[in-house]
C-alpha cells in the first residue's frame, strides 16, 4: 500500500521533500553549518544516481529489440539543430539581455530522453522497445553535443574551447555512455548476475529517480533564491520550459505520425531527463538557467498525466459509444 502510494505520488512527494529540505537548511539556524557538507554530498550523489538509473534501465534492454528507425534519425536532427540554433547566436551576441532564457531553452532542447519515458510509452500503447532504443541514441548524441556546444555559450575565462570541451566531455560522456557499456559487459560476460539485476533490481531506477528529484529540487531552489533575478525573469524562464515542452511533444508526435509510431516519438522528444538537465545547467552554465529545466519537470508530468487520463477514459469507454 505504501509502495503504491509512493509510486502514484512520486512527483509531488519528491518536490515537497526537496522544498522542505531546502527550507530547513535555509531557515533553521543550527543547520546552517551543515550547508557545505550537504552541498558536497548532493554534488557527488546526483551524478552517481544518474549513472545507476541509466544502468538499471539499459540492463533490461534486449539487443534483438534494438532497431534504428527513421523517426529516430529525425528526432536526433531536431535535438542537434535546435540546440545549435540557440547556441550560435548566443556565441556571437554574448551580451544579449535575456541570454539566460535562451540558455534555458537550449538545455531543454538538447537534454536526452528520460529513462522513464519507455514506461509511459508502454502505458500509452506505444512501442516501448523502439523508444528505449531511441533513449540510448539520444544519450549518445547529448554526450557529444553538450561538450561541443556549451563552451560556445558559457565562456570560462582562461580556458580555450578545446580545454572546456575536454573538461565537460570528461564528466558528461562517462555519465551517459558508461552505463550502457557496463550493462552490455554484464549481459555478455556475467549472464547470471545480469539476470539477477533484471529480476531483483528492475524497479530500483524509479526509486533512484525519486531520490535524485529531491536533491535537484533543492539545488534548483537554492539557485532560484540566490539568483537575484527580477521576478518576471524567473516566470519567463518557467514559460520557456513550458514552450519547449509543448513544442517538443507536438513535434515528436507529428514526426512519429508519419512513421506509424506517434506515441513513441512524442515521448522520445518530449519527455526529458530533467534531473540531468538541472545538473548540467548548474554545473556548466549558470544556476539561474536551471529554472527552465526545473519547470520542465512540472510541464512534462502534467502532459503525461493528461495523456494517461485520456488513455484510461478511452479504454473504459463502452464499445460502440
Amino acid at each position: 500500500m505504501i509502495i503504491r502510494f509512493v509510486k502514484n505520488w512520486s512527483l509531488p512527494l519528491g518536490i515537497l521533500t526537496g522544498v522542505l529540505l531546502y527550507a530547513m537548511f535555509h531557515f533553521v539556524p543550527w543547520m546552517g553549518p551543515l550547508k557545505p557538507a550537504a552541498m558536497a554530498v548532493s554534488d557527488f550523489t546526483v551524478p552517481v544516481l544518474l549513472f545507476m538509473m541509466l544502468f538499471f534501465t539499459f540492463c533490461k534492454i534486449e539487443p534483438g529489440d534494438m532497431k534504428i528507425r527513421k523517426w529516430h534519425v529525425w528526432l536526433c536532427v531536431i535535438q542537434v539543430v535546435s540546440c545549435l540554433a540557440v547556441a550560435v547566436p548566443l556565441h556571437f551576441f554574448p551580451d544579449f539581455a535575456y541570454a539566460s532564457l535562451a540558455e534555458g531553452a537550449m538545455v531543454c532542447l538538447v537534454c536526452p530522453t528520460a529513462t522513464a519515458a519507455a514506461v509511459i510509452t508502454g502505458k500509452l500503447g506505444g512501442n516501448e522497445p523502439s523508444l528505449t532504443t531511441y533513449t540510448i541514441i539520444s544519450n549518445m548524441v547529448a554526450a557529444v553535443v553538450i561538450p561541443a556546444i556549451f563552451p560556445l555559450v558559457e565562456d570560462h575565462t582562461g580556458m580555450s574551447f578545446f580545454l572546456q570541451f575536454a573538461v565537460i566531455l570528461k564528466k558528461v560522456f562517462p555519465l551517459l555512455i558508461f552505463p550502457l557499456i557496463t550493462a552490455m559487459i554484464l549481459r555478455r560476460f556475467f549472464p547470471r548476475l545480469h539476470a539477477g539485476v533484471v529480476k531483483y533490481c528492475g524497479n530500483i531506477a524509479f526509486y533512484l529517480w525519486t531520490l535524485s528529484l529531491v536533491m535537484v529540487i533543492g539545488q534548483a531552489l537554492r539557485s532560484l533564491v540566490s539568483s537575484g533575478l527580477p521576478g518576471h525573469v524567473k516566470w519567463m524562464l518557467a514559460a520557456v520550459g513550458l514552450v519547449a515542452c509543448v513544442a517538443q511533444f507536438a513535434a515528436g508526435k507529428a514526426i512519429g505520425g508519419h512513421y506509424g509510431d506517434r506515441i513513441s516519438a512524442g515521448q522520445g522528444l518530449g519527455q526529458k531527463n530533467t534531473v540531468f538537465a538541472i545538473w548540467v545547467s548548474v554545473t556548466y552554465l549558470s544556476p539561474v538557467v536551471a529554472i527552465a529545466p526545473s519547470s520542465y519537470i512540472l510541464w512534462q508530468n502534467l502532459i503525461n498525466s493528461w495523456q494517461l487520463w485520456r488513455k484510461r477514459e478511452r479504454d473504459n469507454r463502452p464499445c460502440g459509444s
